[in-house]
């Protein structure tokens, strides 16, 4: 199969959104993708980007993503976060998401970080299987925390000097 992995430029944009929202309702989660295509295309293509994607095209259809951006690590140094891999419904288990995930790995050894890093949920016994044969570590001692939005505002609120 003829796949190619490139890095996404703005017109791929419309196309990273459709794959984030299959992901979402995969997830059970579409309603609270808040993203439109002005902030794809603004975040990752505007005047400052803030994260790069591979995409896996095929047949002239971008058929997966790899999507991350950069960290820091306090014990190693520059890190990238993998914030999805995406591969389609119709596409999975064709090799496309380890072509994608080769593309980043890649990308980040060239650029010299000195880890990789990303979520995976619980329940995707798929996703940690692919992960697990492809040499990831998989941690259950960490747990992910995050404050939304509204949590900021309030955190900022009952916290002002």
């Amino acid at each position: 199969m003829d796949v190619v992995i490139r890095l996404a430029d703005i017109k791929d944009s419309e196309e990273i959104l459709k794959l984030i929202k299959e992901l979402a309702e995969f997830e059970n989660e579409l309603e609270k993708v808040e993203l439109n295509l002005m902030d794809i295309k603004n975040d990752g293509f505007g005047k400052n980007p803030i994260f790069k994607c591979f995409v896996a095209e095929y047949m002239d259809s971008i058929v997966g993503i790899a999507l991350f951006y950069p960290r820091y690590s306090t014990w190693k140094g520059p890190t990238f976060h993998l914030e999805d891999l995406i591969v389609t419904k119709t596409m999975k288990g064709k090799g496309i998401g380890t072509k994608l995930l080769y593309a980043f790995v890649n990308y980040a050894k060239n650029e010299g970080v000195k880890r990789v890093e990303w979520e995976v949920l619980d329940w995707n016994k798929k996703a940690i299987d692919f992960y697990n044969k492809n040499g990831a570590i998989i941690f259950n001692d960490w747990k992910i925390v995050k404050m939304s939005s509204k949590s900021m505002i309030n955190f900022l609120a009952k916290n002002k000097s």
